[in-house]
């Protein structure tokens, strides 16, 4: 394992992540507060933000495959600063969907499941592949992921005692730092030999439980914020602190993971936390009382993100190692292309005050989806556990 490479790659990885927490809270407050737009447009920005990240997501996961990693993570690693700075200078309504499109601002993956800047997730995955075996590879995404989230949510923090402009530029610095962070990284350089794939089965099996994944999460994780400032009239203060707390359980809570793949494997994880999920989707609408809502605010993302290194392992186990950013890309392209429509659909539907509609559909649309795991990669098909259980304080092997 190179050292360096790793680190600059945490290094990088926090300080997008600070930058995309601070943007997850300004962002809608920007839009719903000051400029005084609707849940609709909101919901279109995050549409354009999330089909936008799906479709460069793709093309990204392919140049990283074909061309090499280190190169391609650099080039799209610039999106995210330089889409906050076209904000900085105009806060046109034209100016929001293209910085949207620039920067996938999806939202769809809350903060710490860095929805925020998703374009360079392939990249980032198949390098944490590249370079960590397998038996450790659970810990390592739950370690990234938690670092990322911890970064965000001090991000979201942070993003209350700022005004929107102080806020955006903050977040540009930190984003090109992140850019610079990555040169050390020395990368094995691995490229496939044809465009082709070996994997096809595989990928279209994730592909579809992560387009119902995308449903699900995309009608109601953009809208949790504005949730708030539209039942509750939740001030940007306060909600800077609530969100900054969701985060930081979800984030510590991430670090169990490696602990669930090795004593429940991969479908029990799946099933267990996305089914507390799906039950607190249909619960949060039906009880309209702030504590409980809050209390479900808090614990909600955690659970969606839970098994994520889990999945990811799964999925790098069972897809050839030149084919990693593909299917990372193909599997990310289904999940926000569905985001992108389901997010739309919430904004017409809370411009409409029908805002219990799809925190029921999305309960619902979960439950598919973990069936689904089951029929895909049930039985012999099951990738259940790591080959060796990677410890939850420090990897197996260095």
């Amino acid at each position: 394992m190179n050292k360096i490479s790793v680190f600059s790659l945490t290094i990088s990885r926090i300080l997008r992540s600070l930058s995309a927490g601070i943007i997850f809270v300004i962002l809608p407050y920007l839009v719903l507060v000051e400029l005084k737009y609707s849940s609709l447009i909101l919901g279109f920005i995050y549409t354009v933000g999330t089909f936008a990240t799906a479709i460069l997501g793709l093309a990204v996961g392919y140049l990283a495959d074909l061309y090499g990693r280190k190169n391609s993570l650099i080039l799209v690693s610039l999106f995210l600063p330089l889409s906050v700075l076209l904000i900085f200078i105009n806060h046109s309504l034209i100016a929001l969907f293209i910085a949207s499109a620039l920067g996938g601002y999806s939202a769809t993956g809350a903060v710490a499941g860095g929805g925020i800047g998703g374009i360079v997730a392939p990249i980032q995955n198949a390098l944490i592949t590249e370079l960590t075996d397998n038996e450790d590879r659970t810990f390592y995404f739950s370690l990234f992921t938690f670092l990322s989230g911890i970064s965000a949510s001090i991000g979201s923090l942070v993003a209350g005692f700022f005004t929107s402009k102080q806020g955006f530029l903050f977040a540009i610095i930190l984003g090109f730092l992140s850019v610079l962070a990555l040169f050390p990284i020395r990368a094995k350089n691995i490229k496939a030999r044809s465009a082709s794939l070996k994997s096809k089965v595989v990928i279209g099996k994730f592909s579809i439980t992560g387009l119902l994944n995308g449903i699900s999460v995309g009608l109601i994780t953009p809208f949790l914020i504005p949730y708030f400032i539209i039942v509750y009239h939740t001030p940007k203060s306060e909600m800077s602190i609530y969100t900054f707390l969701s985060s930081l359980i979800a984030s510590t809570i991430i670090l169990l993971a490696p602990v669930l793949d090795k004593k429940i494997g991969f479908l029990k994880s799946i099933a267990i936390t996305r089914g507390i999920g799906a039950l607190l989707s249909i619960i949060m609408p039906l009880i309209r009382v702030f504590p409980i809502s809050l209390g479900i605010y808090l614990i909600l993302p955690g659970m969606r993100v839970l098994a994520l290194p889990i999945q990811q392992r799964a999925m790098t186990e069972m897809v050839s190692q030149d084919e990693v950013g593909r299917a990372m890309g193909i599997n990310q392209v289904t999940r926000l292309a569905a985001s992108s429509g389901s997010t739309g659909l919430t904004g017409y539907l809370f411009s409409e005050s029908q805002i219990d509609v799809p925190f029921l559909a999305s309960g619902i649309i979960m439950a598919l989806n973990i069936y689904m795991y089951y029929k895909f990669f049930g039985g012999k098909n099951e990738v259940n556990r790591p080959s060796r259980g990677s410890s939850l304080l420090k990897p197996t092997r260095d």
